[in-house]
């Protein structure tokens, strides 16, 4: 069901991903600007074959590791469940690891939004006073609304808030309550943020925020910039997809599968059993169904180095199990226009009455941040609305605008604000860049960061930042807009008939205790409370002894010839799996081609038509 709402994203490990026969790298069908500037590395099959034969004190060895790590792995699962049984009774408070203040609260508004905005008041050991520089512009830092709880941004010290900070910036942080107002909708929600810019513009003398916008807030952070202009400074996209009907065909089917299902009506269903509310679970689901041999080799990689990967699975669970709802207007409004419909690009995105969202009104810089390894925002989506908004360079240039891309060549979607060798790389290269950014002539260009040593760490001399002039004309992606059209149209017409039918038995019957239901028969929550103390007394006999394991481990190494043995088994069922998704996703195209109208194949690539730019007004409400 969910795989109608939103793309997925990867878990756990972000590996180099191989390049398939139309991969962006390839010149005659992609960008020269995009090909020229990542090598892609090589992968290598792995054996596991020629393994010795086990002598007797390894089989004996490798047996207790086995029966310790067994007792360790299944009372991790049960401290994750108790976590997350814990996070929900605390309120799911945001998952940051810096002390915060709260500014504005947007429960209090006249159009209540379950939004607020906090202010970082402590790096590490050290208050604001210690590392600020009051010369610098503030940071406001938006995480996503895609299923999850805030906090991704700066869950641990090594993430885009901790770098901001490390560097003088002041930071401010935009997070979400756990439960959508009611009737909330997506206008409020950007009303909301220009208000939050406003507010930290104010505190600092009326300098305009950077605004950091990780993967769906990216495009509200765009809808917020085309609104209110001269609102922000330099605006970050990590991740951001603007692009929705962009994508490689069986590289990224998530594009499609709104068109399988037959469009919005799924989500306006769920929302309904949800009474009026829209679970979050779903979205985390979709992700984990996208690429589910990342979800194998996560607790694959957690039983065979438990010692290791225990903490590090934890927090990052603490984070991936907080489900988050919205409200089912919000979500609807988000299917419709965007994944559905596409009307961002195209100029045709209404906020409210008066205010037509027009990407071509944009002039604070943009800094888009993608990945050649992210299946979730490829760049793909992340770069295709650009030759849609502006015909050409010479239009882009007219405008007065000013719009960087970086690629990385392999992290996944998390990776991008999650990872702590991104973030003290990538983030800390883009923050020291942004005045450079700024007095760059009009123009598209590609940041290139120059780092010999390829240390995260190294010091600021280590590395240089340049940047090399592209063109929009070169920014060529397949597409195939007329089945996409078709798609839309199928959607308006089977909400339409479901509101008329089905949708009003469901509004007469359901209620407030029947979605209490559907929310804790989820999978996603039943999966992880079967592991709970409170719902399996008999699991609290795992705490006692895996402390007693712990205390006296017996590991065995990785070099064990069955502990090798073990891992190239795990890694045999992952190539299965990943195997049979790449079977499933090329039945995704099939039959998405068979209902819809001739496929995207490899050579069917086009330049975007720009569609004509709409003269209008920017909103002028206020919250």
């Amino acid at each position: 069901m969910a795989q109608a709402l939103l793309p997925s994203a990867v878990t756990g490990r972000h590996e180099p991903q191989p390049r398939s026969s139309v991969q962006i790298a390839k010149t005659e069908d992609r960008a020269p600007a995009i090909a020229s500037s990542v090598v892609m590395p090589e992968t290598k099959p792995v054996s596991a074959g020629r393994l010795s034969s086990p002598a007797l004190e390894d089989i004996v060895a490798y047996q207790r590791d086995v029966w310790e790590r067994s007792i360790l792995f299944w009372d991790t699962l049960r401290q994750r469940a108790d976590n997350m049984i814990a996070h929900e009774r605390a309120g799911k408070p945001p998952l940051l690891d810096f002390d915060y203040e709260l500014i504005l609260d947007a429960r209090r508004f006249e159009r209540p939004v379950n939004y607020a905005l906090l202010r970082i008041t402590r790096y590490g050991d050290k208050c604001l006073e210690d590392c600020l520089d009051p010369a610098k512009p503030p940071v406001v830092i938006v995480d996503p609304r895609a299923g999850h709880g805030p906090g991704i941004g700066g869950f641990k010290r090594e993430s885009e808030v901790g770098i901001a900070m490390h560097e003088g910036y002041p930071v401010y942080f935009v997070v979400f309550y756990p439960e959508p107002s009611p009737g909330q909708t997506m206008a409020d929600v950007l009303h909301t943020l220009r208000r939050c810019a406003e507010e930290v513009s104010g505190r600092h003398e009326g300098k305009p925020p950077i605004l950091y916008g990780n993967c769906q807030a990216g495009w509200a952070i765009a809808i917020l910039a085309a609104d209110c202009q001269g609102l922000a400074g330099p605006a970050v996209l990590n991740g951001s997809p603007l692009s929705y009907w962009a994508g490689e065909s069986g590289v990224n089917p998530a594009r499609v599968s709104g068109g399988l299902l037959g469009g919005a009506w799924l989500t306006h269903l769920t929302g309904d059993l949800g009474n009026g509310r829209f679970d979050g679970a779903w979205l985390v689901q979709n992700f984990e169904n996208l690429k589910p041999e990342g979800v194998w080799e996560k607790y694959a990689n957690l039983y065979s180095h438990i010692d290791k990967e225990r903490e590090r699975f934890l927090d990052f669970e603490r984070w991936w199990n907080g489900f988050y709802f919205l409200s089912r207007e919000e979500m609807l409004a988000i299917v419709e226009n965007l994944f559905i419909g596409n009307t961002l690009e195209q100029g045709r995105l209404r906020i409210c009455q008066d205010c037509v969202v027009d990407l071509h009104r944009i002039h604070n810089p943009l800094v888009i941040f993608a990945s050649y390894g992210d299946n979730i925002t490829p760049p793909h989506q992340a770069l295709g609305w650009i030759p849609t908004v502006y015909s050409d360079t010479d239009d882009l240039k007219r405008t007065g605008q000013r719009i960087v891309y970086l690629i990385n060549p392999h992290v996944g979607h998390l990776g991008l604000f999650v990872s702590a060798s991104v973030a003290r790389l990538e983030h800390r290269a883009i923050l020291e860049s942004l005045k450079r950014i700024e007095a760059l002539p009009p123009g598209l260009y590609e940041m290139k960061i120059d780092n010999p040593s390829g240390d995260p760490d190294c010091g600021h001399d280590a590395y240089s930042v340049r940047f090399e002039e592209r063109r929009v004309e070169d920014l060529k992606f397949p597409e195939n807009r007329a089945a996409f059209r078709r798609v839309a149209e199928v959607s308006a017409q089977l909400n339409t008939l479901y509101s008329a039918t089905l949708g009003k038995w469901i509004e007469v019957t359901w209620n407030p205790l029947s979605a209490q239901w559907l929310e804790w028969l989820h999978p996603m929550r039943v999966s992880r409370y079967a592991f709970a103390t409170d719902f399996n007394p008999w699991l609290r006999a795992f705490a006692p002894i895996a402390a007693s394991i712990a205390r006296d481990r017996h590991a065995v190494p990785d070099t064990n010839s069955l502990k090798a043995r073990e891992i190239a088994n795990f890694d045999a069922v992952g190539d299965l799996i990943t195997r049979t998704r790449e079977w499933r996703d090329q039945g995704y195209e099939f039959w998405f081609d068979a209902l819809y109208g001739r496929g995207l194949a490899a050579d069917a690539v086009a330049a975007n038509p720009a569609s004509p730019s709409i003269s209008q007004p920017a909103c002028g409400r206020t919250t």
